[in-house]
């Protein structure tokens, strides 16, 4: 079966690759691309570099099965809703939702419109990851006593440095990667965290730097560092590591370990680190289609996402008040997810 998908908006860095597994899916058709008014610009001007054509956005929903969301945050909960009253299953950019207020609105429209939604979680679909996935189901590491983890990377700057279109700084758009593994990893939630921000590496208006201290619902203590912090002419964009420490052994996690230097002596950079390995976007993008052909929720689900959005909102509020923060629980968390 042949699942036609759309893209709703470029906003966001990833609309490039996710474009890019569409159009080498055989089981997928790229219909097109559509944009809010005030970016139809940029909008047109991406579906001429991808091939496909531009579409109004009630052209675009009327001819697809499912679509990508790949617009600021502010602008998720909208496209969502578009979707959904279109009866188009949709795989919307992380976080969810600023908030856990819209995040739970976009679960409970897309329920009310028996649509799904899922979540772009790509390290669900990196190799090393799921290797210690079936490491820690298998025992091999007894109980996990400690987590550690890093997603540092460059400043993104356009509207990602914009807390009136993003919703937050570093913490908003780093946090979650980790944050959902490990909840995946060991089934367990967040239930408290304490997190320290600022602005150091760069001229923004939000946080570059933080680090989240936080501990799960079995006791187990999980640090985090999402920051920032790669300088621009750094040789990769940045990192996604973990560290789980268990009773009977360790296992340390690089996502992007897999790479080589290449080193010129002209150019500009003249040393940059090239990236070998599989590319979990294209296991994020074919799990959507598939999803989308045999009308099962993705792997990751919007209803799952809650609970990540929730630890970012806790992780403002602790560096707001300068001490740890609970996490609430929502009603439609799953760690089974």
């Amino acid at each position: 079966m042949t699942v036609r998908i759309g893209l709703c908006s470029v906003a966001h860095l990833h609309a490039d690759s996710y474009a890019a597994r569409l159009t080498d899916l055989p089981n997928a058709e790229f219909i097109g691309v559509t944009e809010s008014e005030e970016r139809e610009a940029e909008g047109r001007a991406k579906a001429d570099e991808y091939g496909v054509d531009y579409l109004d956005p009630d052209a675009l929903l009327d001819g697809v099965d499912g679509v990508v969301v790949c617009s600021t945050n502010a602008d998720h909960l909208a496209w969502v809703r578009r979707a959904a009253d279109a009866g188009v299953d949709v795989l919307c950019e992380k976080p969810l939702a600023p908030s856990v207020d819209d995040a739970q609105r976009m679960v409970d429209i897309c329920r009310r419109a028996d649509v799904h939604l899922g979540v772009a979680m790509p390290l669900r679909f990196n190799q090393p990851v799921r290797n210690a996935k079936t490491a820690v189901e298998n025992g091999a590491l007894g109980e996990i006593r400690f987590l550690s983890g890093t997603n540092r990377g460059q400043m993104p700057g356009s509207w990602f440095v914009e807390e009136d279109e993003s919703g937050g700084g570093a913490v908003m758009d780093h946090s979650v990667h980790i944050v959902d593994i490990v909840r995946w990893i060991t089934g367990e939630d967040v239930r408290e965290v304490y997190a320290e921000t600022d602005t150091r590496f760069n001229d923004v208006p939000v946080e570059d730097l933080n680090l989240l201290s936080m501990t799960l619902t079995d006791g187990t203590e999980f640090v985090l560092d999402g920051s920032w912090s790669k300088p621009e002419q750094w040789d990769f964009w940045g990192d996604a590591t973990l560290r789980l420490v268990g009773t009977e052994g360790v296992v340390s996690i690089d996502c992007f370990d897999q790479k080589i230097k290449q080193t010129r002596d002209t150019g500009d950079p003249g040393i940059r680190s090239v990236f070998w390995g599989s590319n979990p976007d294209e296991g994020l993008v074919a799990d959507f289609v598939e999803a989308v052909a045999e009308n099962r929720p993705p792997t990751k689900t919007g209803a799952d996402a809650v609970a990540d959005v929730a630890v970012i909102e806790a992780a403002y509020d602790s560096a707001k008040r300068v001490e740890p923060v609970d996490v609430e629980a929502t009603e439609l968390t799953s760690t089974t997810n």
